[in-house]
């Protein structure tokens, strides 16, 4: 006849199997900040994986003034998003087009402009959108207004997050909670790569074109954000007085100014775009070589 089995020997291999169990998991994510005006979704790594808002200590000051060229554009965005802060029905947003435009700036700017009016930011990765419901749960009963902030945002076949997203923005029998919107930027009007092949299958019916199955699925994800803003790339005219607005940001005069226009146009060249970050950087180089450097906005000399 087998022995019983101790009882005190199977509670000490029982607490030390948790033990073990509990080694695996990750810990528990700290409390909330919600004083902070902008937060990152991060995620532990492990088996288990857990997400927690994380606070964004120092938070970009861009302001809208400083976006040269892209007025149109600012007005649309900033239109959706007074209506979103004052609780009104207001779209989610994708901004696409050429790089270095200012899309991700106009978001940083709105979040300045309008932070003490209760708007806060969630920066999260493309590769975190499956974790939408999570974050949506999170800050559920929160009286602040947040925008998901997705940056250049593309999709390859297959990616977990394109799902994600498509039934965030439309799709399931939930829905994203009122106080939350998603804006998400873009190099390209499509979110998934289109391929020669999948236009095969277009139909033509009489003068009516049908696109396929796949060219379909593949335009929903755009299409299910309300608001589109188009961004451009800037002819020499507007990147030479984008280049001139951030010059004087940084303490240079207009004689100044006038005289490093050919090295403007000569950093453009050299890296292939006409662009409002391309300016911002000449600027920043110029000035620490010929102000002083500190980086730091000076009073301008004529």
């Amino acid at each position: 006849m087998a022995a019983k089995p101790d009882v005190a020997d199977v509670i000490a291999r029982f607490d030390s199997l948790l033990q073990r169990i509990e080694s695996l998991l990750p810990p528990a994510p700290p409390p909330v900040d919600w004083k902070s005006q902008a937060f990152r979704w991060r995620r532990s790594p492990g088996l288990v994986a857990r997400g927690w808002l994380d606070p964004v200590h120092h938070v970009h000051k861009m302001r809208l003034a400083d976006l040269q060229g892209i007025n149109a554009q600012i007005a649309k965005v900033e239109q959706n998003t007074r209506q979103f802060v004052a609780g009104k029905p207001a779209n989610n947003v994708l901004l696409t087009g050429a790089r270095g435009t200012g899309k991700s700036s106009i978001i940083k700017a709105l979040l300045n402009k309008y932070a003490k009016d209760g708007l806060r930011l969630i920066e999260v990765d493309k590769s975190d959108l499956v974790d939408l419901p999570a974050i949506v749960d999170a800050i559920d009963k929160r009286p602040e207004r947040f925008m998901l902030f997705c940056d250049d945002l593309s999709f390859e076949e297959a990616e977990p997050g394109y799902k994600a997203l498509k039934v965030a923005l439309d799709g399931s029998i939930s829905t994203t909670s009122d106080n939350l919107l998603i804006y998400a930027t873009s190099n390209r009007r499509h979110l998934m790569p289109e391929y020669m092949e999948e236009n095969l299958a277009t139909k033509y019916i009489g003068e009516e074109i049908h696109p396929g199955e796949t060219v379909e699925e593949k335009i929903s994800l755009s299409e299910r954000f309300g608001l589109w803003v188009s961004f451009y790339p800037f002819d020499q005219d507007e990147y030479l007085a984008i280049a001139a607005h951030w010059m004087r940001h940084f303490g240079c005069g207009e004689r100044e100014i006038e005289a490093a226009r050919e090295e403007v146009l000569q950093w453009a060249l050299l890296r292939g775009s006409r662009s409002g970050r391309i300016a911002f950087q000449f600027a920043r180089d110029w000035a620490g070589r010929h102000v002083g450097g500190s980086g730091k906005p000076a009073k301008s000399r004529k």
